[in-house]
């Protein structure tokens, strides 16, 4: 398979047609159509159902897309690198984050290296802690930012930062008033959380499960979700406090748990790969940029990963 019959699948799979992945590419339709084929001949399985201009992915096709899409990102990144290379432009950042911190610590971070100068080009990824993972291992990133664990061999985990979580709620809801929310008063709520029970979950199912599972109304794949679904008066959002303190939303209350429940990410570069000044400048920043952003920020040594966990 070539890099052409790639892009062709990436783009169909997309758009839904071929005639439109192939005026997003650039190329004729019986081109892209072709291109398709090859492709599926190579493969020996059928990648999309065919009904006139528009085409329907297979099951195959959609868990073959997201293989292909993570190859493109590090094909085209191959490519613009030696573009610029060519142009002897300055090496680029490359910074993959999770949403909650590609949209808060990651953007602050950045704003406190302008002075020293910026590369012409920022990379700027969010994806889930899975794909942070998955593309500092294949080093198609310089910088990785992810919540933990990230206990994975080929990793070079710099430091961890710690914060507690927050609950969020409307600001006229009840415990708006209150100085801080105590497990007594979530038992009347209707909960809003995370979903991903390996990672942050997990801590909040043990700090206020009591023994037995705890009862939540909406779960979700991100803090924004949870936040905006407090935001709507579904109830009240138990998040980490880097969306909740970073993206502050008129109309909500944030407000500290009574109890504890700490909130861990990590700053991750491929292991081996010598740290460029610039990276190492913005893993400097990226530690200012937390304790600007979250109150009780502290910094924890790298060691202290299994400990924590």
């Amino acid at each position: 398979m070539d890099l052409n019959q790639l892009e062709a699948f990436s783009a169909v799979l997309t758009i839904g047609s071929v005639t439109g992945a192939g005026r997003s590419l650039g190329r004729s339709q019986p081109a892209v159509s072709k291109a398709i084929q090859d492709l599926e001949a190579e493969l020996g399985y059928a990648l999309f159902d065919r009904n006139g201009p528009r085409v329907t992915p297979t099951d195959k096709a959609f868990l073959l897309y997201e293989e292909v899409e993570r190859s493109l990102v590090g094909l085209r990144t191959i490519r613009q690198r030696a573009e610029e290379i060519g142009r002897e432009e300055s090496q680029p950042i490359y910074l993959v984050a999770t949403p909650a911190l590609a949209s808060t610590i990651a953007p602050a971070a950045l704003k406190l290296l302008e002075p020293q100068g910026l590369p012409e080009h920022i990379h700027l990824r969010s994806a889930s802690a899975e794909q942070v993972v998955h593309s500092v291992l294949h080093r198609t990133v310089s910088l990785g930012l992810t919540s933990l664990p990230v206990a994975h061999r080929g990793l070079e985990l710099h430091w961890i930062g710690q914060a507690p979580c927050v609950a969020v709620m409307r600001s006229d809801h009840p415990l708006a008033a209150c100085e801080t929310v105590s497990t007594a008063c979530l038992d009347q709520q209707r909960l809003i959380t995370m979903s991903n029970r390996y990672r942050l979950r997990q801590r909040i199912d043990m700090a206020l499960g009591q023994d037995k599972p705890l009862a939540v109304a909406i779960e979700t794949n991100t803090s924004f979700n949870a936040i905006m679904a407090a935001h709507a008066g579904l109830g009240v959002a138990l998040v980490e406090p880097i969306t909740a303190l970073g993206m502050p939303i008129e109309g909500l209350t944030v407000r500290p748990l009574e109890i504890n429940i700490p909130f861990y990410f990590g700053v991750v570069t491929p292991f081996g790969k010598p740290v460029a000044g610039l990276t190492q400048a913005l893993i400097a920043a990226i530690e200012t940029a937390a304790q600007n952003i979250l109150h009780g920020f502290v910094k924890r040594d790298a060691g202290d990963h299994d400990d924590l966990l």
